[in-house]
């Protein structure tokens, strides 16, 4: 289903499109990053904590790690200002990096099974989708703020991964 050189250039495509995202947040107030602006997370700054959050959870699953202490109803007020943010995601956007580096053909097939506070039960699922689904969730909710951005009148990152510099190999 997938391969390392497809988690490895997605880790890197995430790391690229969160940087462009500190720096057009990085314009904005503190107040114009909360406020709520119609999305599933409300705000700019809502939906940013939600990602890292759900890097958080997902990386601390791949890694057999604790997960973060929060629960997803807690997932946006991770870090209540853009600078706070900034530096959790970059330590993060670096954690996901070293991973998918140090990931093998091995590492995507078999099944992960965790506890899932939000269903409250057992889930299990196989690993390569669970990956495939971590940076599809990323892209899925930059995407809100992608347009929540653009609704605010900053110039939007651009996104398009064949604009990704050493894409990958298989672009």
């Amino acid at each position: 289903m997938i391969n390392p050189g497809y988690v490895l250039t997605m880790a890197r495509y995430n790391a690229w499109q969160n940087k462009q995202m500190m720096t057009a947040m990085a314009g904005m107030s503190e107040d114009a990053l909360q406020v709520d602006r119609g999305a599933f997370f409300g705000s700019i700054l809502a939906t940013v904590n939600h990602i890292l959050w759900a890097d958080a959870m997902w990386m601390a699953r791949f890694q057999g790690q604790e997960p973060p202490a929060v629960s997803i109803e807690a997932s946006t007020t991770l870090h209540p200002t853009h600078a706070a943010w900034s530096a959790e995601r970059f330590r993060m956007d670096g954690r996901i990096l070293l991973w998918a580096e140090k990931i093998h053909a091995l590492d995507l097939v078999g099944d992960l099974t965790w506890y899932s506070g939000f269903m409250k039960r057992h889930v299990t699922k196989p690993r390569g989708a669970l990956i495939m689904h971590m940076f599809n969730h990323q892209t899925h909710h930059r995407g809100q703020i992608h347009a929540m951005l653009t609704g605010a009148g900053v110039a939007a990152p651009v996104s398009d991964l064949f604009f990704m510099p050493e894409a990958g190999p298989w672009l």
